[in-house]
Order: structure tokens, then sequence, then C-alpha cells
């Protein structure tokens, strides 16, 4: 219902199973990263909210943790529960699958996706990489999401292609309101959780073969100046096994990690930053819920 105003301004929740590209997709529609990603199932463990403004709307998107079966550790729980918390408070959904899969977890997502009454948006992600093209339509037809959906929109988040089309599909099912934050906005989340989300995707991505599933990052100083940020941090892991492959021989694989992330924050703070990272060891962090607490889990 139009109630006068000339914008549209709402909440869209970006779900489904982890690697489909939730993050990517977010990251395209931002125009600029904010998620971070990596090829390892799981990345993201925040509802990380994050803004898009236009001169008709304002897409307050909110990317979610991957809904997944099994993992029956306290964090994995806490991540499946932040994703769903995400989803009912949202006006529009977008359940992301990647084209010609679907599995047990992609059906957890659908029912999560089927308990919340408003629209919600298919998209299928990773087009580009469906050879033949013809084999997509098949697929989609025998889909049971695909029938449920109020639109389906097959996109590349990696190639930004159909994206335009999806926007579009979310503002017209966006209320109209005023905006809710300022126009120039990129997300509501802190300097120091973006940092501490940088030094973990460098972990993630630099480490993924040899370091297992727990790892968190820290930030134990976050100081900011007009000239340069200073920031500490530390790197929790679970053994002390896995301390040694984070630090690596000479401290050569600690010493990477922190020069990407650093670069990346320079990028996203777009200031000089000093980071000095530490790794610490806790032996079963991922199942501790206090530690979860602590490190900012769940309180999304």
């Amino acid at each position: 219902m139009n109630t006068g105003l000339k914008t549209r301004c709402g909440t869209i929740a970006i779900t489904g199973r982890p690697n489909v590209g939730k993050s990517t997709l977010l990251n395209r529609l931002l125009g600029q990263k904010l998620s971070i990603t990596a090829h390892k199932p799981q990345t993201t463990r925040h509802a990380l909210l994050g803004i898009n403004t236009t001169p008709t709307a304002q897409f307050i998107f909110i990317d979610t943790p991957g809904i997944h079966r099994g993992g029956k550790r306290t964090l994995n729980r806490v991540l499946n529960k932040t994703a769903s918390s995400a989803a009912t408070g949202a006006d529009v959904l977008v359940l992301v699958v990647q084209a010609l899969t679907f599995n047990e977890d992609d059906e957890m997502a659908l029912e999560t996706v089927r308990n919340q009454d408003i629209p919600w948006i298919l998209a299928v992600n990773k087009i580009d990489r469906v050879n033949p093209k013809e084999k997509l339509l098949p697929w989609l037809s025998e889909l049971p999401a695909a029938q449920e959906a109020d639109e389906v929109i097959p996109v590349s988040a990696t190639r930004g292609s159909n994206l335009d089309v999806l926007q579009a599909a979310l503002e017209s099912r966006l209320p109209f309101a005023e905006f809710q934050f300022d126009e120039e906005a990129l997300t509501d989340r802190s300097s120091k959780f973006l940092a501490s989300e940088l030094v973990r995707e460098q972990l993630t991505r630099f480490l993924s073969q040899e370091l297992p599933y727990s790892v968190s990052v820290e930030i134990e100083k976050f100081e900011q100046t007009e000239k340069i940020a200073k920031i500490s941090a530390v790197i929790w892991v679970e053994k002390a096994s896995q301390k040694s492959i984070v630090i690596g021989k000479g401290g050569a694989n600690l010493k990477e990690i922190g020069s990407r992330a650093r670069r990346e924050m320079q990028n996203l703070f777009d200031t000089k930053v000093h980071l000095q990272l530490w790794v610490k060891v806790k032996d079963g962090w991922s199942d501790d819920a206090a530690m979860i607490r602590s490190l900012g889990y769940g309180a999304d």
C-alpha cells in the first residue's frame, strides 16, 4: 500500500546453505566488499547488515550464516539460529541456491523460508558454470522451490549477471517508507568488528586446507587517528598443533596473513593500518557457550 511516500525501505535477508555465494551476492549488490568470502563452508558466522541506498529505495540487506544439517557443536547450533532469526525479521527473503544443485542443506534452508509469511525470491546463483545452458530450465521445472517462490531469477554473483533484475524485483516488494539510515551508510557494524572479520577471511583463504573450522578472531585494541589505525588481534584456535599451522615456519604464515588482512583493512577504512597478530589456544572453544558469547556469536 502506498502511504504517500515516494521512497521504499526495508530489510532483505539473504539465506541459503553454506557456499552458495550469499556473501559474494551481497557485496555485488552493495557495489563494494563488506562481507568476507572464501571457498570454505560456513565462512559467514554473523548476520551482517549491508546498506545500499538509491534515489528511490534503501535496501537493508542481511547476509546470514549458511543453514546446515549436522554439526553438533554449540557454534553450529548458534549459526543456524542466527540465520533463522534474521529471516524472521525481514520484509523480503532471498533464498540462494546453486544452479543444478539442491541437497539436504538446501532443503533445510527452504523450510526456513517456508516458515515465514513474507515474499521471497529464489536466486539461482552460479549460472555462469552451467554448461550447456540448456540444462538449467529442465532442472528448474522439477525444483519445488522454483514453483513456490514469488519469483525465480538466475544470477551470477561473481560476474554480476542479472543483478539489476534481482534488485528491481526486490525494490518492488519493499514497503513504502522513509530511509532508516544515512544515505552514505554501508553497515551498522563497527570498524572493530569488520577488522576481526578481515583477519578471519585471510586465515580461511590462506590456510583453507590445513586449518579446521574452529578458528576465530578477537580484536583487543582498535585505535584510529586521522592518519593511522592501530589494531591488535588475537587468533583463537583449539589445539597447539593448530597454533603452529597459523604461525608457520619462522612466523611466515602469520606474517603473510597479517599482510593480506592489513591491505584489505586499508582499502575498507581508507587509512594506513598497523596490525599486530597473536595466536592463542583455547581448548574446545567452539563448543563452549560462554566463549562463543564472548566472541560475539549469537548476539546478532
